[in-house]
């Protein structure tokens, strides 16, 4: 199959060795100098050139809307996947003739993940505490991180943003947000415009009481999940891939490529077992109205209740 990333910075040098470790013939829209690989200046040229059959947008995430309506304005009628968060802020998807388009929420694929959506299916779930941080500046080692998209909401970057793969988790996995209140902002020293720590309580279809942190401080760097229902506690360690229920303790083997792999796969293949995993764009917009519902609360001080039903 013919691919097009569109971007090469870290996630995009990801999906391009992992799609082109699949067998697919992969060119890249990019500004730099790329080994290896064929790359074009523009989208334009790119199809041009090319002439896709799938295309992966992981530039910016305040690019990401334009390049969508590039896509659209070149007439592609293919799939498009769409790195997380969809955009910078909520607004319409334009107008297109796209066969499908996913949003890029891989850690729904991670195997913890899949267990946890298999136990819960039929069981009432009570309570979830859910806790992801890792300190900014060990990210990237090699890099600035105060001049890395991250340090700058203007380019889509604070904790909300860079860290909801949680919110996306919690909605796929408990119905859909009903209510939250929120606090957060930047409070620490790093050197960054962005937001740097929030908070959240929320009820959701499934469960009555949820909170969350999301963080850029965590210097050992955590994502830990622990959910109490009516019949078991269920504790989860994405990062050291370990789950237990109750007292047991089952052990993951985990790579994160894999869970990229699996998500192109699914995609591509559309694997009946595993197309419940990918995360639609309207899942993706769900997300963007609740990192601007989070946002508003913590202005306001005050609960926000949802806007929709959670599709």
């Amino acid at each position: 199959m013919k691919i097009v990333v569109i971007g090469y910075g870290s996630i995009g040098s990801r999906h391009v060795r992992i799609l082109t470790s699949q067998g697919h013939e992969v060119s890249v829209v990019s500004q730099r100098e790329i080994e290896n690989v064929d790359c074009y200046k523009t989208i334009e040229e790119s199809f041009q050139k090319c002439k896709p059959d799938y295309v992966v947008i992981t530039n910016r995430t305040n690019e990401h809307y334009s390049a969508l309506s590039t896509l659209a304005k070149v007439d592609f009628k293919g799939i498009v996947l769409v790195e997380k968060p969809l955009f910078d802020g909520y607004r319409d998807v334009p107008i297109n003739s796209f066969s499908k388009i996913f949003v890029a929420y891989n850690l729904r694929f991670h195997p913890i993940m899949h267990k946890l959506c298999m136990k819960l299916h039929n069981e009432s779930i009570i309570s979830v505490v859910a806790y992801t941080g890792q300190y900014l500046p060990q990210w990237r080692p090699h890099a600035d991180y105060s001049k890395g998209y991250s340090a700058h909401g203007c380019l889509g970057g604070g904790v909300l943003r860079d860290l909801s793969h949680e919110l996306d988790y919690l909605n796929w996995l408990l119905g859909g947000w009903k209510v939250l209140v929120a606090l957060g902002g930047h409070f620490s020293r790093l050197e960054i415009e962005s937001d740097d720590v929030f908070s959240l309580l929320m009820q959701t279809e499934r469960c009555p009481v949820v909170t969350v942190q999301l963080n850029y401080l965590d210097r050992i760097g955590r994502r830990e999940l622990l959910i109490n229902t009516d019949l078991h506690t269920y504790k989860a360690d994405l990062v050291k891939g370990i789950l237990q229920v109750d007292g047991e303790v089952e052990i993951f083997k985990v790579n994160i490529d894999d869970t990229y792999w699996l998500q192109h796969e699914t995609i591509l293949a559309e694997n009946g077992d595993n197309t419940r995993y990918l995360c639609s764009l309207d899942e993706g917009l769900e997300v963007m109205r609740m990192i601007e519902a989070v946002e508003k609360s913590a202005k306001e001080k005050a609960w926000i209740a949802g806007c929709q039903e959670y599709v």
